[in-house]
């Protein structure tokens, strides 16, 4: 006989798993426009100054909601728990987390500088693999063959989608690997920011990342470009639309659904972002969407379908 203090818990949880992964799902579209955004802010601005400004208005973005939420508490006399204290421990993750997430977005963006857009996308489309590794080494997440099948199959489908433009050269080959490197920072974050997740919010982790990313790359920016901020209504347009809706909003729904699924599982749902970006691409520029795109986004799908019914995908 089913207790009845668990029921409702039995009733309840499919749908907090529909509404966790609905989240996911609209943060994956917010995210698909960041290629678009990058790509009319490059009219302008070089890589760099692109990364520079999606950071500090991220960083503004989240000052004032803090200092709304704060505003807003003090207000209506509704103060917040007070925090635990920081420990050596928690400096050292953030530390890290905010070293890797500057990282990862550097070598991103030099890597297309160095090899084609193709081959860069492909190999940071591994990023699951080491999360996956990551979670099992590092947190000890154990994941079934149905995940590892799920994983095998969505990654398939997302390299699939730039496998045409494929260019093997020995020249491109300091890009590959530093394309490969941005995949294993981008994992790193994930693991990171689901230890980090347990004690902070996740407005702290992003402004964290946000300010410090931004101020190691403004003198990057200073050395390597000759401009800082773009010049016309269309260029503001794009890297406020990149620090606002990709970065605070998309990270920010990315970040918290870490605190339901594992760093492997989101970085694998994240695969639908690259097809869905050809998609709108297809929409917006009239860039060429072959079947085969199609064909990936099914797969890619089939593959989380498949993880998130396996054993790992759930913290």
């Amino acid at each position: 006989m089913l207790n009845q203090a668990e029921f409702p818990q039995q009733q309840t949880k499919p749908t907090l798993d529909l509404i966790n992964l609905t989240l996911l799902f609209i943060a994956v579209l917010i995210l698909s426009f960041a290629a678009i955004f990058i790509k009319l802010s490059e009219n302008e601005l070089g890589p760099n100054a692109t990364i520079f400004n999606r950071l500090w208005i991220g960083s503004l973005t989240l000052l004032m909601w803090k200092a709304i939420n704060r505003a807003r508490n003090t207000k209506s006399h509704d103060y917040e728990v007070q925090p635990k204290p920081w420990t050596i421990r928690d400096l050292a993750l953030f530390v890290v987390s905010c070293g890797i997430s500057a990282l990862c977005l550097l070598s991103w963006a030099w890597s297309l500088t160095q090899t084609s857009v193709a081959n860069s996308n492909l190999l940071h489309n591994l990023t699951p693999v080491f999360a996956t590794i990551g979670d099992c080494l590092f947190l000890g997440h154990y994941f079934d063959g149905k995940f590892l099948i799920g994983l095998a199959l969505a990654s398939g489908g997302a390299i699939a989608v730039g496998v045409e433009d494929l260019q093997v050269s020995p020249e491109h080959f300091i890009g590959d690997a530093v394309a490969l490197l941005s995949a294993v920072f981008y994992a790193g974050s994930f693991l990171i920011s689901e230890q980090l997740l347990k004690k902070f919010s996740v407005t702290t982790i992003l402004l964290c990342n946000c300010a410090v990313g931004c101020l190691l790359t403004l003198p990057i920016v200073l050395l390597s470009e000759n401009k800082l901020f773009p010049n016309s209504g269309l260029g503001w347009l794009a890297v406020i639309g990149l620090g606002v809706l990709c970065q605070v909003i998309g990270q920010g729904i990315v970040t918290y659904s870490l605190k339901n699924f594992s760093a492997g599982f989101v970085s694998l749902f994240l695969l639908l972002e690259p097809v869905i970006t050809a998609i709108f691409a297809w929409e917006i520029f009239g860039e060429r969407l072959s079947i085969l795109n199609w064909v990936a986004f099914f797969v890619v799908l089939a593959g989380i379908y498949l993880a998130k019914s396996g054993k790992g995908a759930e913290q």
